[in-house]
C-alpha cells in the first residue's frame, strides 16, 4: 500500500494528538489546582486509616474498574523504595463474586453486597465514576458511608448522584471520558505518592 493509500493521515493524527494533549493538560492542571489542599488532606486521612488498622477499598466500572485495580496495587506494592505493604483491594477482581452477585442481585448489587461483607467502620473507600451516574457505584458508596467508612469519590462532569454520597468528592469538570479518566489516575497517583513517602518515613 502506498503512502497516499494509507488510511491514516499523519497530519490529521498530529492535530488529534495536539488537541488531546492540550485538553489533558488543561483539565488535569485545573482540577489538581482546585483540589490541591483536599488531595493533601485526603492523603493524611488515608494514612490515619492505615495507621489505625483500616483498609482501603476501591471500585468502579470499565476504565474506572481498571483504575481501582491499579490504585490498589500501588498501595499494596510500592512506588519508591521499600515500605510496609498497605492494605488495599479492588472489588472488581473476583469474576466469580461479580458474576454470582450480578446473577442474584442484578448489576446494581455487584459492589454494594461486597461492601456489606468487607467494609468496616474506620475503613476508607474510593468510588470512581466518570459520569457520577453509575448506580452500582453510587449505592455501594452510600452503603460504605452508612457503615462508617470514609468515602472518597473520583467523579467527572457535574458529580452526578455519586458526589453527594461521598464525604469528599473530587470532581473533574470535563465531559470527555478519556480526559476525565486521565485526571482521575493523576490524582490517584498523587495520593499514592504522598502516602508512599509518609509510610516509608514512618517505617524508617
Amino acid at each position: 500500500m502506498s503512502e497516499s493509500q494509507h488510511p491514516i493521515d499523519p497530519s490529521t493524527c498530529r492535530e488529534m494528538i495536539d488537541t488531546a494533549l492540550d485538553a489533558h493538560l488543561s483539565l488535569t492542571r485545573a482540577t489538581v489546582t482546585q483540589y490541591i489542599d483536599k488531595i493533601v488532606e485526603l492523603a493524611d486521612r488515608l494514612m490515619q486509616v492505615f495507621d489505625a488498622g483500616g483498609k482501603l477499598v476501591l471500585f468502579g466500572n470499565g476504565g474506572s474498574a481498571a483504575d481501582a485495580q491499579h490504585i490498589a496495587s500501588e498501595f499494596v506494592g510500592r512506588l519508591r523504595g521499600e515500605r510496609k505493604a498497605l492494605p488495599a483491594l479492588a472489588l472488581t477482581n473476583d469474576t466469580s463474586v461479580i458474576t454470582s452477585l450480578g446473577n442474584d442481585y442484578g448489576f446494581e448489587g455487584v459492589f454494594v453486597r461486597q461492601v456489606n461483607a468487607l467494609v468496616n467502620s474506620g475503613d476508607a473507600v474510593i468510588a470512581i465514576s466518570t459520569s457520577g451516574r453509575s448506580r452500582n457505584v453510587t449505592e455501594a458508596a452510600r452503603a460504605a458511608r452508612e457503615q462508617g467508612a470514609l468515602v472518597i469519590a473520583l467523579v467527572g462532569r457535574d458529580g452526578g448522584e455519586l458526589a453527594p454520597e461521598a464525604d469528599v468528592a473530587l470532581i473533574v469538570p470535563g465531559t470527555d471520558t478519556q480526559r476525565i479518566q486521565e485526571a482521575h489516575i493523576f490524582i490517584a497517583h498523587l495520593l499514592c505518592e504522598i502516602v508512599d513517602a509518609a509510610a516509608k518515613q514512618r517505617d524508617e
